[in-house]
């Protein structure tokens, strides 16, 4: 841990220790100029196809992994995508946002110690994708929902790596995974993964209704404020969860955070380990999520 975050953690406000994390020289991530030039695009209800296109053409890899993502097996196209135009005109303008944002978090987090990246990725892109498939059932903005799930989690990436060691005796006693994490966390340390999540997009200018939900995701119902988007991301993540982590059915099922489905009028026959044995209905079921995520890896490579 670096001089600067131990004097933080000592005599300081919960506050202050967050805002000394976020500004720790030199450990800041950096996005990718066409990575800030797209988010700040959200903010943009009247941005055009044609100016994400302009701005995905400056920067070749972006460009490439748009194509390859277009052609994956999740958009199930009878042809091959050669342009960025034809990309965007399958995925649509936030998916390909979605994709830029991805790609620049994972860019921005290419090393980080203690941490197993490729299951920390594949927990985030299972959290997305569940997230947005229960909020496109609820009626609401599934897209900005699956934005939530792929940062929530970025603040676990930033807390690693400025503060490693005093992680690292975290760790041993609980995986970063763990659904207590974001409590333990704000015991030991006055702020959570998910305080850093916000505080990051803020400093990197996503929209606030955005910053403002990214607090909440960890423990949504710890808000004043309840936040509709924020807990169909923390829906999403038990779900993610269980299945990255391999939980047997009935230790998943009892850590089933059931007062926030009822917040959002949730029922249990969603999850194939919540439905009755037998009485089930496949249709209501969501996909398994290997097949619900299939080509989306290509946001994190």
């Amino acid at each position: 841990m670096t001089g600067i975050f131990v004097a933080a953690l000592f005599g300081e406000s919960d506050l202050m220790k967050l805002k000394h994390l976020i500004d720790q020289p030199g450990k800041l991530p950096t996005i990718p100029k066409v990575g800030q030039q797209l988010i700040a695009s959200l903010s943009d209800d009247d941005v055009s196809v044609v100016r994400v296109a302009e701005l995905l053409a400056l920067d070749p890899v972006l460009s490439a992994r748009l194509l390859r993502l277009a052609n994956s097996a999740y958009f199930r196209v009878s042809h091959t995508i050669g342009t960025v135009d034809g990309a965007l005109q399958i995925l649509g303008l936030m998916m390909a946002r979605n994709l830029v944002i991805g790609a620049s978090m994972a860019a921005a987090f290419k090393l980080t110690p203690g941490l197993d990246l490729k299951q920390f990725w594949r927990y985030t892109l299972y959290t997305s994708c569940a997230s947005r498939w229960l909020a496109c059932r609820a009626d609401v903005d599934a897209d900005a929902v699956f934005t939530l799930g792929v940062l929530h989690g970025i603040g676990q990436l930033h807390m690693h790596a400025v503060m490693p060691y005093e992680l690292a005796g975290l760790n041993w006693q609980m995986g970063v995974l763990d659904g207590g994490r974001a409590q333990r966390e704000l015991d030991l340390f006055g702020f959570h993964y998910g305080d850093v999540s916000a505080e990051l997009a803020q400093v990197w200018n996503f929209p606030l209704s955005l910053v403002d939900a990214l607090r909440h995701v960890a423990q949504p119902l710890a808000s004043p404020n309840f936040s509709e988007p924020a807990a169909w991301v923390h829906m999403g993540a038990w779900h993610a969860r269980g299945n990255v982590l391999g939980l047997r059915d009935q230790e998943h099922i009892a850590s089933y955070p059931a007062e926030v489905a009822r917040r959002l009028f949730l029922a249990p026959d969603w999850a194939l380990a919540l439905a009755e044995p037998g009485r089930h209905n496949n249709h209501l079921l969501m996909p398994p999520l290997v097949k619900l995520s299939d080509g989306l890896e290509a946001m994190f490579d």
